[in-house]
């Protein structure tokens, strides 16, 4: 439809009016939403050199487009403010029919398209992505206004998409049709005095009645009163069923002028505009920005690009952009022009250059910090000062108002008023779902206060310390409150930035601030604040920070225990150089003058190879499996307790915890980029899930029919698979893409459950370990079988079966190493050839094994609760890992090779740095151990590592006795004075009694067909009674033959009580696992 002659006439005649005072690229930005000029018709106009000859283009164009381009023009015109320049256009604005026609809501029909252009509503942007949730929100409220007139607050701060959200919801043929056949009325109203005010009703005015017959014009009215009323008379009398939306509202004052009893839709950054103003409200809150995929898509858009061809850059800028969808579209529009400049603006981005980050568009604002700055310029000066404050908080911190009261030395009610105003006018977010409310800024908001406070960082920082001291002067809270948790959190990184050096130094170094941080927020903060300062600390003594930090990462899992342990007493153990040995002795020798009793250590020097960090990730639950993300810098676990948990590895800090598991997790694994974890579970489930949000990416869970032992990914993204093996008969080895629902291949060898997959580092091959005793190497790149390893040729013919627990690679992909019984057997890949047998102690079963990716080491894991490490070159234990206290179900190493990782039943894992570990020619005493106190001195008994029973003069430590090397493992002993002997129970169920000094053997008793795990005497020394896994107790008299067999047990009997001086029996203990005897059971049968 061409041009009315009437508009036509109307742009001739003041063209060079036009031509004149117009900026083109503002008004072009309006028309391209609305769809009346292309973006190839905007590049043509922009080629020409003046800004004059570019608006002269425009006309030209604009005289060939028909009348939705003509209005079009003229809101564009109105929106940038050049009202003059509008009113000349405004006499002869086209009249376009309304009449009803269908629609969809996503693609809207002529007659919506047309309503909302002549209501002046902007059309979609060239580049849009749909907030379905938002939309339909805002839509249910407008629903609400159909019986009755009322306001609709949209809400939110600088940039959130608030007027993109408006147009959208109303943008739907049902709503209109059925809420306001009478029209919607778009007026944008932005920082206005009254007579700007005026000017903008007069043109709503204008608009209104140039729709009806002509007769119904007035002149222009000249007071706001006057235009309220003859506002009110068109949307009472004319227009009754329409909505009128008023786009940023900045000011309450202003919105009185529209009081007017009828159906408003407002967007604004302050919530409590509509408090000023009668009749029903409801209100939408856009808080939350655009999700990555959606930033991608508008950046994809922009630069007409498909998601798969972004840059690498993309993604970081999404990033950067914290779901602004103002920032990801300033952005877009820039790269739109210079799209060679994806590296640039990231770097503008990251270093907070927000004036940088400029383009002209339909936004009242052409960068962020204009859009910014305005919203803090309407806060009286004072509250700008103390929002000035914020400016020091961490970004994703959270903070309660107790804490500002300390800053502001202000009475925490006034507190609240204020930061009321601050969250009223979207300046700051609440947490209101927890007991106390929390306030937090949006990333945005905080960039933009960092960068316009950089010079006075450092004096910020210095206010919140010194208001913190002042408060506090009598010593820190004490109490487990938000405001507590937060100065324990934060006050290290306050004096951090503050450059308060010395008052560091004093916190840090100071034992009672460990303790009381330590119980309050565990010790794995107070290990991250010794990594994350170490340089400030070095400063003033590297062997003091070096002290305090190895006393918490070898003492943490300690002190994460309830109730908590005596610091002093933990500190005790440190080496008497130790300047937390010197605090903790000085507190002890203070506090044991009012009766405190303290042990000091001091045999210390003989213990070797300690880790240097022990977690205790899954309180009160057994682990399985942990393992190190690729870049080393995490370190995550999983076992009973059904979840996944993801620290620092440094310090032992929880990032993460995945707590979405319907069974025991038996293993998981990093990707090689480390944003997705995979993890398998006893429930046959292989689940792969995004570490940063704890969300599950992917569910494979009809394929395997048995537990799933282990997962893994390929080394690199290149080709990203899973594999993931099972304890199924047959088809227990599968590859995944992650990409499809069901598995690429399955891979078929193994008849019996394999326990473990690996691929070569260069993710060549793929190794399955079975319980059918061999190794099988397959091809990645056809799931075909290439060669078989025969373990079990490897041992000698026997009773016991030969089960492949686990293999591992060399570096070079020329080697595969397996772990079966107890040794480790390294075999050439291409002649199948045995290079080398690592045999470890006959007592214990090799677990697992590792080889580091960057040396010759190997970790060896055992039964035995010990950790190796051999040089494959040389053939040779380089260390000796000890500590665990019990079996060790894991070993891995760093990518770069510098830690080592273990987990272990014990509930523990522990990292260890492989060039401070070495190998100890020291005997070392199990904790399977008897003690007998007199007045004079202690006596003690125990089985050393190389499995030979020691007996030793406790205070001295002295050598009284030690017997030959036992052929089965000792498990438990126990001495008695009167007479001189020791008893000793083994894994075969042998007991034996010596007599001491001399050792010489007074009785082997037999009996028991499984492990001796405890034995007792009679207070007269005449009486032994033992228990054992085979869930029997057996009494003896006078070292015979056992008198009594007791079988009430249906599990192992683990112990029993030393009876009184006549001979009764007294309730058996228990250990976890192990059945307790009933009371009556000893005293029904005495021992004769």
């Amino acid at each position: 439809m061409a041009l009315e002659e009437g508009a036509r006439c109307r742009l001739l005649l003041v063209r060079h009016q036009l031509e004149q005072d117009i900026k083109p690229s503002y008004l072009m930005d309006h028309m391209i939403s609305d769809g009346v000029i292309t973006v190839d018709e905007e590049e043509r106009i922009r080629t020409y050199s003046t800004r004059r000859d570019q608006a002269a283009a425009l006309l030209e164009l604009l005289l060939r487009k028909d009348n939705r381009a003509y209005i079009s023009f003229y809101n564009a015109l109105v929106k940038e403010t050049y009202e003059d320049l509008a009113s000349l256009l405004q006499r002869d604005l086209p009249r376009i029919s309304t009449k009803t026609r269908n629609s969809t809501s996503d693609v809207p029909s002529l007659n919506v398209q047309t309503v909302l252009s002549e209501g002046g509503v902007p059309q979609r942007p060239v580049v849009f992505v749909s907030r379905t949730e938002l939309v339909n929100r805002v839509r249910d409220n407008l629903y609400r206004l159909l019986k009755e007139p009322g306001w609709i607050t949209i809400f939110g701060m600088a940039g959130s998409g608030k007027s993109v959200l408006a147009a959208e919801a109303v943008r739907d043929h049902g709503l209109i049709e059925d809420c306001f056949p009478g029209g919607v009325h778009w007026l944008s109203i932005g920082q206005v005095d009254k007579p700007d005010l005026l000017v903008k009703i007069q043109s709503l005015c204008f608009r209104l009645e140039q729709s009806l017959d002509s007769q119904s014009l007035h002149r222009p009215p000249n007071s706001l009163d006057e235009a309220k009323e003859r506002l009110r008379f068109l949307m009472l009398r004319k227009y009754p069923k329409s909505l009128l939306i008023l786009d940023d509202i900045w000011d309450s004052a202003v919105l009185k002028a529209f009081d007017i009893h009828c159906r408003i839709l407002l967007t604004t950054r302050n919530r409590t505009l509509t408090d000023s103003v009668s009749g029903a409200k409801y209100e939408v809150e856009v808080e939350s920005g655009l999700d990555d995929n959606k930033s991608l898509e508008i950046l994809a858009l922009y630069t007409n690009t498909k998601l798969q061809g972004l840059p690498e850059e993309a993604r970081s800028i999404v990033r950067e952009c914290k779901g602004s969808p103002l920032v990801v579209s300033l952005i877009g529009a820039l790269l739109r022009e210079k799209p060679n400049r994806w590296r640039y603006y990231l770097i503008q981005l990251q270093q907070k250059q927000f004036k940088r980050i400029r383009k002209s568009s339909s936004y009242d604002y052409d960068a962020l910090d204009q859009a910014m700055a305005a919203s803090l310029e309407v806060l009286p000066e004072e509250h700008q000062e103390l929002y000035k404050d914020f400016t020091v908080i961490e970004k994703d911190v959270k903070i309660p108002a107790k804490v500002l009261s300390v800053l502001w030395d202000l009475e925490p009610e006034e507190v609240e008023d204020i930061l009321e105003e601050f969250v009223n006018k979207s300046l700051l977010f609440v947490d209101n779902h927890s007991k106390t409310n929390l306030y937090y800024l949006h990333d945005l908001q905080l960039d933009f206060l960092v960068e316009q406070n950089r010079t006075e960082l450092e004096s910020l920082h210095a206010k919140v310390v010194r208001q913190y001291q002042q408060h506090y002067r009598d010593g820190p809270p004490t109490s487990r409150d938000e405001e507590s948790l937060y100065w324990f959190r934060y006050l290290t990184y306050h004096m951090a930035k503050a450059n308060l050096s010395q008052e560091l130094y004093s916190l840090m170094f100071s034992l009672d601030w460990v303790s009381i941080k330590a119980e309050i927020l565990g010790p794995a903060h107070l290990i991250n604040d010794y990594v994350e300062f170490a340089t400030i600390l070095d400063k003033e003594n590297s062997d003091v920070r070096s002290q305090f930090q190895d006393f918490l990462s070898m003492n943490g899992h300690q002190l994460e225990q309830r109730p908590f342990p005596d610091v002093v007493q933990l500190a005790l153990s440190q080496p008497q150089t130790s300047e937390v040995y010197r605090q903790a002795l000085q507190k002890a020798q203070g506090r044991a003058s009012s009766g405190k009793l303290y042990f000091d250590w001091l045999n210390k020097s003989s213990v070797e190879s300690l880790p240097h960090l022990v977690i205790h990730p899954q309180q009160g639950s057994i682990i399985y499996s942990a393992c190190f993300s690729h870049d080393g810098t995490k370190v995550a676990s999983c076992g009973t307790s059904k979840n996944i948990k993801v620290f620092r590895s440094t310090s032992g800090e929880k990032l993460t915890e995945i707590a979405d598991q319907d069974d025991e997790v038996l293993c998981c694994a990093f990707s090689p980029d480390d944003r997705l974890i995979a993890t398998c579970s006893s429930d046959r489930k292989v689940k792969v899930w995004n570490v940063e949000r704890a969300r599950v990416m992917r569910v494979f869970q009809e394929e395997h029919e048995e537990q799933v032992n282990h997962c893994q990914f390929t080394n690199t993204t290149r080709r990203l698979l899973l594999a993931t093996c099972s304890n199924d008969k047959c088809l227990n080895v599968k590859l995944w893409n992650l990409n499809k629902p069901t598995s690429q291949n399955t891979i078929f060898g193994h008849f019996e459950p394999v326990n473990h997959c690996c691929f070569s580092p260069d993710d060549k091959y793929l190794s399955t370990s079975s319980n059918d005793g061999t190794v099988k190497l397959f091809e990645v790149s056809t799931a075909n079988e290439w060669k078989t390893i025969n373990v079990r040729s490897m041992f000698a013919e026997g009773d016991e079966d030969v089960l492949v627990k686990c293999s591992t690679w060399t570096a070079d992909s020329k080697r595969v190493i397996c772990a079966a019984r107890n040794a480790v057997l390294v075999f050439d890949i291409e002649t199948s050839d045995m290079l080398m047998e690592i045999n470890t102690s006959r007592l214990s079963m090799v677990q697992y094994c590792h080889a580091c990716p960057t040396s010759n080491l190997l970790a060896i894991a055992s039964s035995n609760y010990a950790v190796e490490l051999w040089d494959l070159e040389a053939n040779k234990k380089k260390a000796d890992c000890s500590g665990h206290l019990s079996w060790v179900q894991r070993v891995q190493f760093s990518p770069n090779g510098s830690q080592l990782l273990s987990c272990s039943y014990d509930q523990t894992v522990r990292l260890w740095e492989t060039e401070k570990v070495h190998t100890s020619s020291a005997i070392c005493l199990k904790r399977d151990s008897d003690v007998v106190f007199s007045d004079k001195d202690i006596i003690v008994s125990a089985p050393d590592n190389c499995n030979r029973l020691q007996v030793r003069e406790g205070l001295m430590g002295s050598m009284l006795f030690q017997s030959e090397e036992k052929p089965s493992r000792i498990r438990c002993t126990c001495l008695c004075r009167q007479p001189p002997v020791v008893a000793l129970g083994r894994e075969d169920g042998t007991v034996q009694v010596l007599e001491l000094p001399s050792g010489k053997l007074l009785a082997s008793l037999l009996g028991h067909t499984k492990t001796v795990v405890h034995c007792q005497f009679s207070q007269n020394g005449q009486r032994l009674i033992t228990s054992s896994e085979d869930t029997t107790l057996r009494p003896t008299h006078q070292l015979q033959t056992p008198v009594l067999v007791l079988r009430w047990h249906r599990e192992g009997v683990g112990h029993g009580e030393r009876g009184d001086a006549a001979g009764h029996g007294g309730p058996s203990g228990s250990r976890p696992g192990l059945s307790r005897l009933p009371r009556w059971t000893l005293l029904r049968h005495r021992l004769c």
